[in-house]
């Protein structure tokens, strides 16, 4: 918090805050903010500063108060403190001029090769606040050896002990702060964001390990601004004004802004014009200023969350800050020049810290009000408290002190306080501390949320982060977010359940496709869906697994049933079409078919027709007949079948397989193989053969008799033909065609074949009950078999042992009803051809035995 204040450094001026002792502590504390006109600054004149500053105020007075506490209280018997403290103006090269001014002895700073012996009223230094003005301290103090102690400088860069030897720090490495924050960010899942840093040594160090530790924790950042670290920058405003459009014109509803207050306030004042509300998350810097908290507007700039160092109340200090006085024989000009602002009722010096009652008192330097309490988070300036005790216990180390005297010579060498600082291990406040091997402290930070109070903001603690857990908690309770509901800085929506993340070039931004078939995904914004374990199966888009149903064509199923059912009918129709030809075997058209049926079953005039329509020559057809046997032809057509089947089966026998359904959801499909291919398809073009050849011989043939075969076949070659194209492309309905195939074509061939016969018989029945006998001699058109009803055919006839006709044609299976009524149509072909060469009209009683030996 900054006001009005000027102020001159000249020689006797440079140090602003004196107290004499045994042991001199510098301070280095940028009371002011600014240095007047230094871009016009042309020769190496003396700096004013301006703008004071309550925050540096308060902490260099908490320095003064906790060495004045030691000195009270005998933690160094016979030994006092005294301190000398420079104000650097938030000015790094002010700051060398200060650390100069403080180490030189009557205004001569000697210069050595070797420092060893080195000496110098100040044995070691506090501060400074901005790491920007640490580090070129750091490396001046390195060359001496002499130790200096941060309580804020929290740039990874001073850490590295090559360049900083005799730098230490009561608080944690931006390292952690930056790991902190990057891990409340992906807490509540806040993955797009925006960064605003400022230029100098702690900002670009902060900003590079942020970026390195947002990635580990997928978080992207959707830009990078930079502010000037000097406040008295020419375009400062101008370019607030520009980071402040990019901020409007951004998607990410989080930004990290890694500035000092001042930044912050001028960042936030161009915010409010817009009514621009983000997400804000400060960096220590700003996180407890309370400069920011009390500014005009700051309601509307939205939350407001930081890390700040693990903090405490100073005993006693609030006392303190009410009853500021300056002892005899110290010096301290920052005190007079706060009463001068708090309490000068001059109308060209009044500012926002002038008290109400200002006009009233009569000496501002007497008076006094507990103003700073309100105005400072006191807390934060424990740290101080916490490095003046570390900085007395190594020097309690160094004297050899015990309860009642210190015996060592309080002109050591300052080097000296280096090694025992790294061992120092003390307890202050019921809390140890002690530095880790490159100078800083791992407790941890204090996660705050700023809430409204009034027109102002207050801190108040939600978590923490401490070190040795490497991990944020958060009191979620003590968060009042609107709506109950976490606000959302995202790229891309989240991915829900059943999806995963399509990263694009930017690995925050993605779409969401679903999972594919036996991948899901039970968690939203999976990178990868997971995949199924065995015997469980997924949709697309799942978000389990389920366990595989199995089908398969069961008994019960209704189409097992129809089929049952079928095959009793057709079963029972057969036995019927025996049972039935056995009681009519005398009847004419029963003995010709039996013999038909007999020839059916044998093949006994496939290879005959076959010679005679072959060969020309009655010599070589005579020669070709003693081929034409019944057990031949029957071996023959078998064992090509036989054959096709046992390669089929020895090369890759049918199996049971499980496939997915293409119809049913999450369903296994158990099937039987058809096995090798091949065979399969060599069997059945084979059948298909022998159904063709059957079909082309009775159609050549054709006759009352012959047409039944035409009929049956010609369903048996549809019923396959359609069966083909149905089996290629309906996988899962193999069974169900194939079983049809077969009922189809056993059917054609029982209602085609066998039923007219039964009709023919049954109406024959009636017809011969009405009709008188013709002539002798009748062409039995039904069978096809020429037939002479004299006596000596009859006898003939009745003379054939009735054993030939003993059988009845049984169920005609897939596999041999071809070949069954190949033979048939050869029969009935061959009947024709030598009916079209007789004369039925005039036969000769002579002429009958040559006619039957024809046959």
């Amino acid at each position: 918090m900054s006001g009005l204040g000027v102020r001159s450094d000249d020689t006797a001026s440079l140090s602003g805050a004196y107290a004499p002792g045994d042991i001199i502590i510098g301070i280095l504390g940028s009371v002011h903010s600014k240095v007047k006109d230094l871009q016009d600054r042309v020769r190496p004149d003396k700096y004013t500063c301006i703008d004071f500053d309550l925050i540096p105020f308060v902490q260099s007075l908490a320095v003064i108060y906790t060495i004045e506490e030691i000195n009270d209280s005998g933690f160094l018997p016979g030994i006092r403190l005294g301190y000398l403290m420079c104000d650097p103006c938030v000015y790094g090269t002010k700051a060398l001029q200060c650390v100069e001014h403080m180490l030189s002895i009557n205004k001569t700073l000697a210069v050595f090769a070797d420092n060893s012996n080195f000496t110098s009223p100040v044995k070691a230094f506090l501060g400074e606040r901005y790491s920007e003005l640490s580090i070129p301290v750091a490396k001046l103090l390195s060359l001496y050896m002499i130790p200096q102690i941060s309580c804020t400088s929290s740039s990874p860069a001073l850490s590295d002990k090559l360049r900083y030897a005799s730098f230490f720090r009561v608080i944690p490495s931006d390292v952690y702060q930056t790991k902190a924050l990057a891990k409340l960010m992906a807490y509540f899942n806040w993955d797009w964001v925006g960064v605003v840093s400022i230029d100098d040594d702690y900002g670009k160090p902060a900003l590079e390990n942020f970026l390195l530790d947002s990635k580990k924790e997928h978080i992207c950042v959707d830009f990078q601004e930079l502010l000037p670290n000097y406040l008295g920058f020419i375009n400062i405003e101008q370019r607030i004004t520009e980071v402040a459009n990019r901020i409007r014109s951004s998607t990410a509803k989080v930004v990290l802004l890694i500035l000092r207050p001042e930044l912050v306030e001028m960042l936030f004042q161009e915010l409010v014009k817009t009514n621009t509300t983000r997400i804000w998350i400060a960096s220590d810097a700003w996180s407890m200023a309370r400069l920011v908290m009390k500014m005009k507007n700051i309601n509307k700039v939205g939350e407001i969350f930081g890390f700040t160092f693990i903090t405490s109340n100073i005993p006693g200090f609030e006392d303190y800050l009410q009853h500021l006085t300056i002892s005899s024989g110290e010096k301290n000009d920052f005190i007079k020049e706060y009463k001068q602002i708090r309490f000068n009722c001059s109308s060209d010096q009044q500012s926002e810290h002038t008290s109400p009652i200002a006009c009233n008192i009569t000496d501002p330097q007497e008076a006094n009000d507990d103003y700073l309490l309100h105005s400072v988070h006191l807390t934060k300036a424990y740290s101080q408290r916490v490095a003046v005790y570390a900085i007395a216990h190594a020097i309690k180390k160094i004297l050899q002190c015990n309860d009642t005297t210190c015996s060592g010579n309080t002109n050591f060498m300052p080097w000296q306080l280096v090694d025992i600082l790294h061992k120092v291990n003390f307890t202050l406040d019921d809390e140890t501390y002690s530095f880790n091997q490159v100078g800083d402290f791992e407790n941890g930070y204090d996660l705050i949320m700023w809430k409204d109070s009034g027109d102002e903001r207050i801190p108040d603690s939600v978590g923490r982060f401490l070190i040795k857990n490497d991990k944020v908690e958060v009191d979620e309770h003590k968060i009042p977010w609107a709506n109950s509901t976490v606000p959302k800085s995202r790229c891309s929506k989240p991915c829900p359940l059943g999806t995963q993340k399509n990263i694009s070039s930017i690995s925050c931004c993605y779409t969401c496709t679903n999972c594919s078939e036996g991948y899901y995904s039970n968690e939203t914004d999976q990178l990868t869906c997971k995949q199924c374990p065995e015997g469980f199966w997924s949709l697309p888009g799942s978000r389990e697994c389920q366990k595989w149903s199995i089908w398969f064509l069961e008994w019960s199923a209704a189409y097992s049933i129809v089929v049952m059912i079928g095959t009793v009918i057709g079963a029972l129709l057969l036995v019927f079409s025996f049972i039935f030809y056995i009681l009519h075997r005398e009847k004419r058209i029963i003995k010709g078919i039996l013999v038909i049926s007999c020839l059916m079953k044998f093949g006994l005039m496939a290879v005959h027709i076959f010679l005679e329509l072959m060969s020309s020559n009655p010599a070589k057809q005579r020669q070709l007949r003693k081929f034409d046997k019944p057990f031949v032809i029957i071996g023959v057509l078998t064992a090509i079948q036989a054959l096709i089947c046992i390669f089929w089966m020895v090369f890759d026998p049918v199996d049971v397989e499980e496939k997915q359904s293409k119809t049913q959801l999450l369903t296994l499909n158990r099937l039987c193989t058809q096995g090798f291919m091949y065979g399969f398809g060599a069997m059945h073009v084979y059948i298909a053969l022998l159904a063709a050849l059957s079909f082309g011989l009775a159609f050549k043939g054709r006759d009352e008799e012959t047409d039944p075969i035409v009929f049956s076949m010609l369903i048996h070659l549809f019923a396959w033909l359609c069966f083909i194209p149905v089996f290629i492309t309906q996988y899962e309905s193999r069974p169900i065609v194939q079983i049809s195939g077969i009922m189809v074509s056993n059917y054609g061939v029982i209602f085609c074949h066998f039923t007219p016969k039964w009709f023919k018989i049954l109406s024959e029945k009636t017809l011969e009950a009405v009709q008188t006998p013709v002539a002798p001699l009748t062409i039995d058109s039904d069978s096809g078999v020429i037939c002479n009803f004299s006596s000596g055919l009859r006898e003939s006839m009745h003379s054939i042992p009735q054993s030939r006709f003993s059988f009845a044609e049984s169920e005609p299976s897939n596999w041999d009803i071809s070949s069954l009524h190949l033979s048939e149509a050869s029969i009935a072909s061959f009947r024709r051809r030598r009916q079209r060469s007789w004369k039925p009209r005039r036969l000769r009683p002579a002429s009958r035995n040559s006619t039957i030996r024809s046959l």
